[in-house]
């Protein structure tokens, strides 16, 4: 469900945005508040799994990601679809963190490893399914059904985990708001900043007010944190360099890959008269070569280590990227998109399974629920911060302006995830 809902959305912006009268700044919103809010609250998240028991928090996450799915799908208006994903993503902030630690805690040693496989491809494939999965929706019935879809599965899963699923225990300790409320409120007025800046210029009062927050509260947020009893980001988890450098790695590398599937899925149905289905189906390659990849990545990670692996997929990502700002021409699907969609499917899978198994490998278990936080905010604050710089460089506009717009804004998510690879060098 997390895996799906980061992109299933995406293939139905164009019509939300028709049925709800949004610009493009406001379908980036769309994405965003869901994204926002999922990597601003997991660090409380995987703190509340540490707390209440991690097999209770997942639950009450997919209850409350359910309900937000359906309100998400009766919204009348655009504000309220932004609330109804907010609310997705602050269900999916509890959830997620649970569900990685529950593994590295039912788990150990090369089950573990098996068991992250498994966790990255559904994860990981959930996210390119999604692609494909909201261009059916959306063609064969409405945009409404990329949120219901969500029910049926979330009333399965609450009524099934508890027969399946072991509580862990309960490690006493106290919740750090002030931090959570300041690293969200320095997440969002970051976007903000990005976002009215591409739309209205870096001189506009409203960007220049959304930068001065973002740099007070997250400013805010590191002194919060140095002194907090009990922090949602303890510092510790930092001194350990390798999980450093995935950290960096997981956010610059997530930056580039959302915000090139942004406006991908924009130029192919606003520029070139693909329809939601044909958009879903164009994304095939990607999915399917990343569910093939994630699931061989174990027997390469004893022989080739995370370093090379992540390396090589980043890399692989880049090239990809780097080759739609050529454009499409004669050759159609084919001749432009088929070799990135190959390289970046390739990419995807070799990509996130290292850099968790990395992460959970080099954290203490009381520190799990933590350390996946952290990863899993990295990652989602990456999206939320990669879509907006995009609309930056996009900068709006039709037409060929929005054709070549969309080529400057992959270049720079090609040039996101080449920087990706610096965290693991750094590492």
């Amino acid at each position: 469900m997390i895996g799906i809902d980061t992109s299933i959305v995406t293939i139905a912006l164009p019509d939300i945005g028709r049925a709800a009268g949004l610009s493009t700044g406001g379908l980036a919103w769309v994405l965003n508040a869901y994204m926002i809010a999922f990597g601003g609250l997991l660090l409380l998240g995987g703190r509340a799994g540490d707390i209440f028991g991690r097999r209770r928090v997942f639950l009450g996450g997919v209850a409350v990601f359910t309900l937000a799915s359906l309100l998400g799908g009766l919204a009348p208006d655009g504000p309220a679809l932004i609330a109804a994903r907010a609310a997705q993503g602050l269900a999916a902030a509890f959830g997620a963190p649970s569900a990685l630690a529950l593994i590295a805690a039912l788990f150990s040693g090369p089950a573990r490893v098996r068991a992250l496989s498994v966790f990255s491809a559904v994860v990981g494939a959930g996210g390119a399914l999604g692609m494909i999965l909201g261009g059916v929706l959306t063609e064969v019935a409405s945009w409404r059904w990329v949120f219901f879809v969500n029910v049926p599965v979330g009333v399965a899963l609450v009524l099934l985990a508890p027969r399946v699923l072991v509580e862990t225990p309960r490690r006493p300790g106290r919740f750090d708001l002030p931090g959570a409320l300041a690293s969200t409120v320095g997440m969002t007025a970051l976007v903000s900043l990005f976002i009215r800046a591409g739309t209205d210029g870096w001189d506009d009062p409203r960007a220049l007010a959304a930068g001065a927050v973002a740099v007070l509260a997250l400013g805010a947020f590191a002194l919060l944190e140095r002194g907090a009893p009990q922090p949602i980001v303890p510092l510790r988890l930092f001194a350990h360099r390798v999980r450093t450098g995935a950290y960096l790695t997981m956010f610059f590398l997530v930056s580039g890959m959302f915000g090139g599937y942004f406006y991908l899925t924009q130029l192919l149905q606003g520029q070139f008269g693909y329809g939601p289905l044909q958009t879903g189906a164009a994304f095939l390659p990607i999915a399917g070569l990343q569910f093939t990849t994630v699931r061989i990545v174990p027997r390469l990670l004893p022989r080739l280590g995370a370093r090379t692996i992540v390396t090589t997929g980043a890399l692989l990502l880049a090239t990809g990227l780097a080759w739609l700002t050529a454009l499409p021409g004669d050759g159609g699907y084919a001749a432009w998109m088929l070799g990135p969609f190959v390289l970046m499917g390739v990419g995807g899978g070799l990509s996130i399974m290292p850099l968790n198994a990395t992460v959970l490998g080099t954290a203490a278990p009381e520190d799990a629920g933590a350390a996946s936080g952290v990863a899993q905010a990295m990652l989602w604050s990456g999206g939320a911060v990669g879509s907006a710089v995009m609309v930056t460089v996009q900068g709006g506009g039709g037409g060929t302006a929005a054709i070549f717009g969309c080529a400057a804004a992959f270049e720079v998510a090609a040039l996101l995830l080449a920087a990706s690879t610096l965290g693991r060098r750094a590492a």
